[in-house]
């Protein structure tokens, strides 16, 4: 560092500030230029901020429940509207606007209370939950440490770090013999898996595997990774290729429908059966007539935990459907895959070993900070259908990362990852899984008990669904014909909507809602609250009072209504 670079750091103790006078008063005005830049990169501004940052991170370090149940509400009672008028300069300006010490406290003071505490034990709604406060500070260290893990040249340990972690979690799927690990743990040649932002990016490089390999090089065709879906069909003569998953599966796969060039339309949804699992009978069908339609299967998707209801699909029976028609097998195990560490109830996810691919997300049940996706092969060779070199980043030769993964620079979540089993340990995460698994149960008994509730769906895993629907209506929908049952549903999303939304309003507790299927038709949908436990805080005391919250907000608003309402109806039902 030159002389005089190192005497002007030595300098003032203020941010860049020039003074200047204006109407006989001093003010003070924040300047970029080249000594403040070098301040703002090596150490805090000044002593203020340094305290003022060391107050709100010593808080988030060690008392980071207590810190956002201080600052955050778990939604303020505040409008999207009013929210975004807040939010509408769009100029950068040219010289710094503030002080570390301002923007911290503005984060705090006038952000943090509109985001959402998803860490409270009142926030049910979303797989989105708290987070052990040690992730913090191993969030803070993976930012300082800055590791890209696209390239040895800029993560070098790391990369063999995340190779180790891989075949841990790799193992907890698979659970291949010692020596298998030992081959292939550090193998420079093969992957057991990648890690990615999410979920959705992990199922989107499965299928980008799985069409892959469908359509791999042949007699003068190069691949559909060289050629396009087009070309892949001529060569391999066929009309089209899907891909196969039951209607409740995720999103992300119609996503890779488009990205991948077979269409989203060409996702199959095949039905459920009456616990929402994928129908077995409906998949063999399926198969059997896009066989006989001359179409290719890119994959069939199984279910580890559906977004919607915790269903677990039959792995093992869809597994060996697969097997026996020599098509890609891939689960989709982003909610439940970490239920593998549960003595107890692992069992619930036999047959995800048969799976040529899984994929499971870190920030879910692993607990971790946003975001962390993982997707593992059972061929440690399979990756090499979607390799990608450039000699500026992954070269030919080198044993990058990159070179097998969708994702391009990215940060060092297996180093978190790494650190978290080491601090929490297989029975740690154990504990936090069985505790939401056995919550849900206790909550799906206490809505049964209730006579203005209505539990829909139960599962294996930390999700529940149910809706208000008070005990004579409850009778009412069991006794009535196809064309009643219509209009009493219409009638009770429209109640669910609102109690939904006027709880969310208020900002106590958060419960989601979606909308399931109760027959074969979209008119047949249902407005339902949906609810998931992962908070190890959330007990079936916090649950009962999230209910009693519900029920309050129905009687208030609804319940000479719908009695009224109701009443008319049968009437009328009556006279026909």
């Amino acid at each position: 560092m030159s002389n005089t670079l190192s005497a002007s750091l030595r300098g003032s103790l203020f941010y860049g500030k020039e003074k200047f006078k204006m109407n006989k008063y001093t003010k003070t005005e924040l300047v970029a230029n080249w000594q403040s830049l070098m301040r703002t990169f090596i150490k805090p501004e000044d002593d203020a901020s340094r305290l003022v940052l060391i107050k709100y991170m010593e808080q988030i370090s060690f008392g980071l429940h207590e810190f956002l149940g201080k600052h955050v509400g778990i939604t303020e009672d505040v409008g999207l509207k009013d929210l975004s008028s807040r939010f509408k300069n769009t100029l950068i300006s040219k010289n710094p606007e503030k002080k570390l010490t301002d923007v911290i406290t503005e984060i705090v003071e006038d952000i943090a209370p509109h985001a959402v505490n998803v860490a409270s034990p009142y926030f049910i709604g979303h797989m989105t939950s708290a987070i052990p406060f040690f992730m913090v500070h191993l969030k803070t260290i993976v930012a300082a440490l800055n590791q890209n893990v696209v390239k040895i040249e800029t993560s070098k340990v790391v990369s063999i770090l995340e190779k180790q972690i891989l075949a841990k979690i790799h193992r907890l799927v698979y659970k291949k013999s010692s020596d298998f690990y030992e081959r292939y743990v550090q193998n420079i040649r093969t992957t057991l898996g990648c890690f990615v932002e999410d979920g959705t990016l992990a199922n989107i490089t499965a299928l980008w595997v799985a069409r892959n390999r469908l359509f791999a090089p042949k007699n003068g065709f190069t691949g559909v990774e060289q050629e396009g879906i087009q070309a892949a069909c001529s060569a391999y003569n066929i009309n089209r290729c899907v891909v196969i998953v039951s209607r409740l599966g995720h999103y992300s796969i119609k996503k890779a429908g488009g990205l991948l060039g077979i269409g989203n339309q060409n996702v199959i949804a095949v039905d459920i059966d009456a616990d929402n699992r994928m129908d077995l009978d409906c998949l063999k069908k399926t198969i059997r007539e896009i066989k006989h339609d001359g179409a290719g299967i890119v994959a069939v998707v199984g279910i580890a935990g559906t977004t919607e209801t915790g269903a677990i699909d039959p792995l093992p029976q869809i597994g060996a459907l697969c097997s026996e028609n020599k098509i890609y097998f891939h689960v989709d195990a982003a909610l439940g895959g970490p239920t593998l560490m549960s003595e107890k109830y692992s069992h619930f996810l036999e047959g995800i070993d048969i799976a040529d691919s899984v994929t499971i997300d870190g920030h879910k049940q692993f607990y971790m900070p946003m975001s962390c996706g993982m997707v593992f092969f059972k061929d440690p060779s399979i990756m090499d259908a979607v390799k990608y070199h450039a000699n500026y980043v992954n070269r030919f030769g080198s044993v990058d990362l990159g070179i097998k993964s969708l994702a391009g620079s990215r940060e060092a979540n297996s180093l978190i990852l790494d650190s978290a089993l080491k601090i929490m340990g297989s029975q740690g995460y154990a504990l936090l899984i069985e505790h939401g698994i056995e919550t849900t149960r206790m909550f799906a008994e206490e809505i049964e008990r209730r006579d203005n509730f209505q539990l829909i769906t139960r599962s294996d895993l930390n999700i529940l669904t149910y809706r208000i629907c008070p005990f004579d209506i409850k009778r009412r929908l069991a006794e009535g014909n196809p064309e009643q049952i219509c209009i009493i549903n219409k009638e009770l999303n429209k109640i669910n909507r609102v109690v939904q939304r006027l709880q969310r309003e208020a900002g106590k507790s958060f419960v989601s809602r979606t909308k399931l299927r109760t027959g074969s038709k979209p008119e047949k949908e249902i407005v339902v609250f949906r609810c998931v436990i992962m908070n190890p805080m959330t007990d079936i005391k916090i649950l009962n009072e999230i209910l009693d919250e519900q029920e309050e907000i129905y009687k208030s608003n609804f319940d000479e209504l719908v009695k009224s309402r109701f009443c008319s109806l049968h009437d009328h039902f009556g006279r026909n």
